[in-house]
């Protein structure tokens, strides 16, 4: 990729959590770093380059336009995107990516979207040394690194059970809660979507590898409600592609609330997201109220956080890990996709191409970015059984 005009191209970038994400490449990238901000207005794209101050390139693409989504793709090493809902407007740039070679990377956590894009372009992606990676932000970055960290520290060729439970406080970002409500709106299709991948992704021989969803339950002083997310998905294709994961390995994963009345709102609070996401002028209602581009003030990100913490058990030896860090829906979400970008760009990795996760794209090298970045991963205990 030397011969391209650049290293990395953000497409998005005047969005709020593009922005942030050019904020966060524009102090911590290397000297050298060729990069470029990307989006469809050109007078939003200069405003946020005056804004950061910046002496960037602009590149002007949208997602309608195939041909300028193609130009993008081929001019760069690497194509960041924060362009969603990705099941709506994702597919064509991944397709210019798939085509022209190009490493491409997103926040999405469209379980739909990632097994559409599998079966439609990994192959694509194969042939031409692609690197497609999804779910590059707080979806699915803890868990995806945080299980493979776990299963790190247990002996190798065991069968090995993994639970994830994760704990935050802050305000979702207005990408996710779009996502939530397309998803929601989209069962069918999802459930279409995941068994078409099914029918084409090859599975590891001798070796079985499972999602297990659990029940409500109380662990620790606190309520663990399994969680219908993008992020087991992710965690076991890491775990189907790598052999380290062992000979049986299974995952679940949670969310921990506190106080049962909590718990009952999120209950109802979801049922009725589902149950109006299934009519149109409702859905429609819902997403008209999230506004694109806003977001919560530095000050209040400043006391936002999460926790990941894996329970890992295997050959005898129980492991607790966590992954940890600041406002998951924005700063820590911008940080780890332009770390995933850096991490592309200049680090010795495995080969690999295709779709892939960030665990079998990058693993440790992007775990001792992260750490370097202020996040946290690290033992909490190890004991035997």
């Amino acid at each position: 990729m030397k011969d391209r005009q650049y290293d990395i191209v953000l497409f998005g970038a005047t969005g709020f959590t593009g922005r942030l994400t050019a904020q966060y490449l524009a102090s911590k990238a290397p000297a050298g770093l060729k990069w470029a901000l990307a989006g469809r207005n050109q007078t939003k794209l200069e405003a946020v380059r005056d804004e950061l101050g910046l002496s960037v390139d602009l590149v002007l693409a949208d997602v309608t336009d195939e041909a300028s989504l193609a130009k993008m793709a081929g001019s760069t090493g690497a194509v960041i995107t924060t362009v969603g809902p990705y099941i709506r407007y994702g597919e064509g740039l991944v397709a210019a990516c798939a085509d022209a070679g190009t490493d491409y990377l997103d926040l999405t956590g469209e379980p739909e979207f990632v097994d559409t894009m599998y079966v439609r372009y990994h192959q694509r992606a194969v042939e031409t040394g692609a690197r497609i990676v999804h779910c590059c932000g707080f979806d699915s970055i803890p868990y995806d690194l945080g299980v493979q960290y776990a299963v790190e520290q247990l002996p190798e060729n065991v069968p090995i059970k993994v639970t994830g439970v994760v704990t935050a406080g802050g305000r979702p970002s207005a990408g996710t809660l779009q996502t939530a409500i397309t998803i929601a709106s989209r069962a069918k299709q999802g459930v279409a979507a995941h068994r078409e991948r099914r029918k084409v992704e090859p599975r590891p021989e001798g070796r079985s590898v499972k999602a297990v969803p659990g029940r409500i339950h109380r662990r620790g002083g606190w309520w663990a409600v399994p969680l219908p997310t993008v992020d087991p998905l992710v965690v076991i294709a890491s775990a189907r592609a790598l052999e380290r994961y062992g000979p049986e390995f299974r995952y679940s994963h949670f969310g921990a609330v506190k106080r049962l009345p909590v718990l009952a709102g999120l209950f109802v609070g979801g049922s009725g997201v589902l149950l109006g996401a299934q009519i149109p002028a409702v859905r429609k209602l819902m997403l008209d109220r999230i506004v694109s581009g806003d977001g919560p003030s530095a000050e209040r990100r400043a006391k936002s956080w999460f926790k990941a913490r894996f329970i890992a058990e295997g050959g005898g030896k129980r492991v607790t890990t966590e992954f940890a860090g600041g406002d998951p829906g924005y700063d820590e979400t911008a940080k780890m996709l332009a770390e995933c970008a850096l991490c592309l760009t200049y680090d010795e990795l495995p080969e690999t191409s295709g779709q892939v996760t960030t665990a079998v794209a990058m693993g440790p090298a992007l775990r001792k970015r992260l750490i370097d970045a202020g996040l946290t991963i690290r033992v909490v205990s190890t004991e035997d059984y």
